[in-house]
């Protein structure tokens, strides 16, 4: 019986302890202020996320919807075969990021303000 009160107790240790990480990562994250769009490494352009937009991004052959709309950035139509850039969601956070591979676009989220504290312990 011991044995399992035992396990018991650590379950709930580990829940609690998973719990704060998640409380203490929503809460220290900002919000970005620009979406950076890139194909093939090169700048496509920048848009605030504070306007609402449809941005075509790419040409004919390989193309990209972006929608701004209420402070966040997503990918809602692409050419690409397998959609993953349009099920990846809404980005608005500095340092998120919607990468399409095929049609080798980037848009991630810049210029938001810096938390005060860092993931990555170095």
């Amino acid at each position: 019986m011991k044995k399992r009160k035992n396990d018991i107790i650590l379950l709930a240790a580990i829940l609690i302890i998973a719990a704060l990480i998640w409380f203490f990562v929503r809460t220290t994250r900002s919000e970005g202020a620009v979406a950076v769009v890139t194909i093939d490494g090169e700048i496509f352009g920048t848009y605030p996320l504070n306007k609402n937009a449809e941005i075509r991004i790419g040409d004919d052959g390989h193309y990209n919807i972006l929608v701004i709309k209420d402070g966040a950035a997503e990918i809602t139509e692409a050419s690409c075969p397998d959609k993953l850039c349009v099920h990846q969601g809404k980005v608005k956070y500095d340092g998120q990021s919607i990468i399409c591979l095929p049609n080798k676009v980037v848009v991630e989220i810049t210029g938001g303000e810096q938390s005060e504290y860092d993931a990555v312990a170095k």
